[in-house]
């Protein structure tokens, strides 16, 4: 890396010296002019020969090298051969250090002026460093002296050879450079400098700090091709500071951090992504910068994130350098990716680079012997996944799956290698058991059938896999209990890892095959007996109650069947609970038997007025034990009721456990006075209704009272409540016969669920479920659409990532997917604008709102015709050929569009007319502001002949009525109404040209007439144009009315 040396001797060879501040202020006087090329003079053979070495250079970079060392040729015979040998070898001129100096000086101007879309620039840039580099290095060789070399070692004085004067000659003039007016030239004199610091070991001192300087003044030039250069060079100086800082810990290099700070600032927020790529991959790496870099996983531009797995993190080192939780991170950053390329790049990094970190700290490695690939080995599996933490990043949705995933998929070495022997079984930890896990459902839901039968030979059978399940299910029930005896609770991680363990077997019994009937009968057993466990952990209870259900059968039978195990089991869990309580009574009675005659004669605190006794608090503390007692057996059934109406299909009144079960269970705790019971209740009572419609209509009311009522969590529960019972069952809301006020009731659940900005769960809940609901086409409602695009562009909820990830979603997918979602949004448009000039009017001064223009661009956007997904039936048609072919679609979501937004600037609360008979003041100015904004949608509608004539005139004649009104009061809103006025005009002519069934000598007078009145429209007045349309309207009428007759 190029590091500062003290300011080297002056020596002589006719190389001008200037002091800095000569330099500096000769830089001034030179910041504005051009590129001065120096004057020709006569032509030389020296500079023929060095044009010709840059002009072999500039057509291929394939031949640098030959033509760097013919310049380092041509350099030794001017600085090094003799006088007297150059006469002998008959030399036309005598040419020094200077002269070559100044050509090759010569010819790297003339590349200044060349463009960055010239590759020739490009090239000339490498030739140059590339031969600055070997003749620096030759010229050290050349000049070394081995007396002085201790103490040049010492000083850091930088050798005095040609080639460095002829470096510190370039930069002198180059510096200059960067502060040209022309871009070009700015963008040439920073990437060359920026090349020779990468290409150099050493910078002169004197020159360290120009450069250094100067290029932090270009890292803030306005155009990103020049920060990019700036950047790389500064990058390899701050990469040099970082290091001599690490040598020397103790001093306090203010300049070194000062310059990686602003380099961390351009790559948090310079908008140019190149920019930050650039950045990314040339600071140091160090324990600065390293989590700046880490960050930009999250960056905006996917080729950053693409460059950070595939070129940083593979570059970084170990990757247990990282810390446990930033590990976490960029995997689960990188493999949910929104990119294909940034996934595929995150999953190459675990399966290649990550596990063979694995295997070097486990493998010897011989220096001798040629790199060769790492062999599998199930001990660097194992470390991988303990390196990232498998037990807590491979619950619930955890990232550690889809990791192994893509492992298995990318390392068919290691399928191969895998083996699941008895061994294996009997000795399981949360590492081992996820491999198993993994393994099993990547080859279970792949499509090629070999992984089908590569279970089948290394997985176990069902009933081998039911016994180890029955091991470590004892052997967590029996760490339960053991915990739950100590005071201190002891043994916790111990319990969480073969909870962990038993989770991953049942995941893998859930993929099992149970046609071995022996199989099923040991696992259906297993599982029955488990469920009735009352220490069962709730994700483990979760998990078998979906087993069974698999194992049960998918058949109405099997249901059944399933039904009424799990209620056995809740009856049987009840019942062991309630017993453990009165054996506890019972021993509590017998042991206070001989206190009871003494106490019923002694005077309570009733009777005396005293303090409370012993006994009283006594009982109140077992009252309160048994009321705690009483709500985990209700907690504990409910949840195994919830977990089995999860896993069920049929209809609710067909199976009679189920009708059991509701009212046995479920209605009585949505009636209990307990709050974590009633909660649960509802969530079971939810579930009910999705099986049964009538037990739905009689209980939706209750849910919308829950709403109102409830607190943050009953709310959000009631919203999913709702959203999935009026999706299963749309009729309860759609119906004709349902009453208008209980509709408009559900509505506003959601309305004010939009609006609780206080509770960002409930807002996000009440967005999602809305979003769902209007997809489907099961709420229908202008105005709920309104407040769903008026809450998208309102800041408040920018802090808010879900409704703001929720609406960017639904919008463009609501309107773009059926026309009568598109036509929805056109009616609701200019109330849409409305809402948002007054939003804007009413927000602060610091606070930044959407503009109104921008949300008039993404409304046009969203009702354009162009953009359906599907479009309709009479926009398709098929050719001879069997081909489908689309028609020009129709413009009428627009025309609807340009006629709710004239009627809302026609009328009274946005008419010009109105604005100048008052004062002006803030509602004026609103007003004035809506209206500009609603005129200048107009000019950006789409019309064609296509549309309905009906429409076309309806909307000619608003256009007519506005422009009489001159309802446009700027030059911005009366050329959007003209735009609009001459499109409706030439549509209307196409439409009337194109009508069947007309006679050829009408259609001949049509087709001038439409000409005509088209020409006449754009050359008269506005009113002109209206009174001759209306003619030709009614000739074009006419026309038609006798082809009628006579058709």
């Amino acid at each position: 890396m190029p590091s500062r040396t003290s300011a080297r001797p002056s020596s002589a060879s006719g190389f001008p010296h200037k002091t800095s501040s000569q330099r500096l202020s000769s830089r001034r006087t030179t910041t504005a002019t051009v590129v001065d090329i120096p004057d020709e003079g006569p032509m030389t053979s020296l500079r023929t020969r060095i044009c010709e070495v840059f002009g072999d250079a500039q057509k291929s970079t394939a031949g640098h090298r030959k033509s760097a060392t013919s310049l380092r040729k041509i350099q030794e015979e001017c600085c090094y051969v003799l006088p007297q040998v150059r006469g002998r070898e008959k030399q036309a001129e005598e040419c020094g250090e200077d002269d070559f100096n100044v050509e090759v000086a010569r010819c790297m101007l003339r590349v200044m002026s060349v463009k960055k879309s010239e590759g020739v620039g490009d090239r000339l840039v490498k030739f140059l460093g590339l031969f600055l580099r070997r003749a620096t290095d030759k010229g050290k060789l050349t000049e070394h002296n081995p007396e002085e070399s201790g103490e040049a070692e010492e000083t850091q004085t930088l050798p005095e050879t040609p080639s460095t004067r002829l470096t510190s000659y370039i930069l002198s003039i180059l510096l200059p450079l960067l502060g040209s007016k022309e871009k070009v030239v700015r963008y040439r004199a920073t990437q060359l400098i920026a090349h020779i610091i990468n290409s150099l070991d050493s910078v002169d001192d004197e020159y360290y700090e120009l450069i250094r300087l100067s290029l932090l003044k270009r890292v803030r030039d306005k155009e990103p091709m020049i920060r990019v250069q700036a950047v790389l060079g500064l990058g390899r100086l701050a990469g040099n500071e970082a290091e001599e800082d690490q040598d020397d810990a103790d001093s306090d290099n203010e300049e070194a951090s000062g310059l990686l700070r602003k380099l961390l600032e351009v790559l948090q927020n310079d908008p140019s992504a190149d920019v930050r790529r650039s950045l990314l991959l040339n600071l140091p790496l160090t324990p600065t910068t390293l989590p700046f870099l880490l960050e930009r996983a999250r960056d905006i531009d996917s080729a950053i994130r693409r460059a950070l797995y595939s070129r940083l993190l593979p570059a970084l080192g170990d990757f247990r350098h990282l810390s446990l939780s930033m590990r976490e991170k960029l995997l689960r950053w990188g493999l949910r990716d929104r990119d294909e390329n940034v996934r595929k790049a995150t999953a190459r990094l675990f399966r290649e680079r990550w596990i063979e970190d694995c295997a070097a700290s486990s493998t010897p490695t011989d220096t001798t012997s040629p790199a060769q690939a790492v062999s599998p080995s199930m001990d660097d599996l194992l470390e991988l996944l303990e390196r990232i933490d498998v037990v807590n990043s491979a619950a619930g949705n955890g990232v550690a799956t889809e990791a192994m995933k893509e492992f298995w998929s990318g390392r068919p070495d290691y399928r191969d290698a895998i083996n699941f022997d008895d061994n294996f079984w009997e000795r399981l930890t949360p590492e081992s058991v996820f491999v198993a896990r993994s393994f099993n459902d990547f080859c279970k839901n792949g499509e090629d059938s070999r992984f089908e039968s590569m279970t089948e030979e290394k997985m176990p059978e069902v009933t081998k896999l039911a016994f180890f399940l029955q091991r470590y299910t004892n052997d967590l029930i029996n760490c339960i209990r053991y915990n739950n005896a100590m005071s201190e609770g002891e043994g916790t991680e111990d319990s969480a890892e073969r909870e962990f363990i038993v989770e991953q077997l049942l995941h893998i019994a859930k993929l099992l095959d149970y046609t071995d009937e022996v199989g099923r009968r040991k696992m259906f057993s297993l599982l029955r007996e488990t469920l009735a466990i009352e220490e069962l952990p709730e994700e483990i209870t979760r998990l078998v109650i979906e087993v069974l259900r698999g194992v049960c059968g998918s058949e109405a039978a099997g249901e059944r069947e399933f039904c009424g195990i799990v209620l056995e089991a809740v009856a049987e869990v009840h019942d062991n609970i309630a017993a453990e309580e009165v054996m506890a009574d019972n021993e509590d009675e017998s042991f206070h038997s001989a206190h009871s005659e003494l106490s019923d004669s002694t005077p309570t605190k009733r009777n005396t007025g005293g303090r409370p006794n012993g006994r009283g608090d006594y009982n109140s503390e077992i009252d309160e034990d048994k009321a705690i007692r009483e709500i985990m057996i209700n907690m504990k059934c409910l949840h195994i009721a919830q977990c089995m109406l999860e896993n069920v299909e049929g209809d609710l009144q067909q199976n009679i456990d189920l009708v059991t079960m509701l009212n046995n269970l479920v209605v009585p705790a949505v009636r209990s006075h307990e709050a974590p019971i009633r909660e649960r209740g509802l969530l079971c009572l939810g579930l009910c209704c999705l099986l049964d419609q009538a037990l739905a209509d009689e209980n939706l009311s209750l849910f919308l009272h829950c709403f109102t009522k409830g607190h943050d969590s009953l709310q959000v529960s009631a919203l999913h409540i709702l959203c999935d019972i009026v999706t299963t069952h749309p009729n309860l809301i759609t119906a004709e016969t349902v009453d208008p006020a209980f509709r408009k009731s559900v509505y506003k659940i959601f309305s004010k669920g939009l609006k609780a900005a206080h509770a960002p769960e409930v807002q996000s809940a009440a967005t999602t479920a809305l979003c769902k609901l209007m997809l489907t086409s099961v709420v229908r409602d202008e105005d709920l659409l309104k407040q769903l695009v008026t809450l998208f562009f309102d800041p408040a909820t920018k802090e808010n990532a879900a409704v703001t990830q929720a609406l960017s979603y639904f919008l463009p997918v609501f309107c773009h997917s059926k026309r009568e979602n598109m036509e929805m949004m056109a009616m609701a448009a200019a109330g849409i604008v409305h809402a948002q000039v007054n939003l804007a009017d009413e927000m602060d001064e610091e606070e930044e709102a959407v503009g109104a223009s921008v949300v008039a661009s993404m409304l046009v956007d969203w009702t354009d015709t162009r953009n359906l997904v599907i479009q309709d039936a009479a926009a398709a048609s098929w050719n001879e050929a069997g081909e489908k072919e689309v028609k020009t679609v129709d413009g009428d979501v627009h025309l609807s569009l340009a006629n709710s937004l004239l009627e809302r600037v026609l009328t009274h609360s946005c008419s010009s007319k109105l604005l100048r008979s008052v004062a002006l003041k803030d509602t004026d100015n609103d007003l004035e502001e809506e209206r500009k904004v609603l005129l200048g949608m107009l000019g950006k509608l789409y019309v064609t002949s296509n549309s309905t004539m009906k429409k076309l005139r309806g909307v000619s004649d608003l256009v007519a009525e506005a422009i009489e009104g001159k309802v446009a009061s700027d030059a911005t809103s009366r050329t959007a109404v003209n735009k609009l006025n001459l499109a409706l005009t030439k549509a209307l002519g196409e439409a009337h040209t194109v009508q069947p069934n007309i006679e050829e000598h009408g259609a001949d007078q049509t087709l001038a007439g439409n000409g005509n009145d088209v020409e006449a429209a754009m050359e008269v007045e506005a009113t002109e144009g209206k009174a001759v349309t209306q003619g030709q309207d009614t000739l074009l009428e006419q026309l038609l009315d006798d082809d009628g007759k006579d058709v």
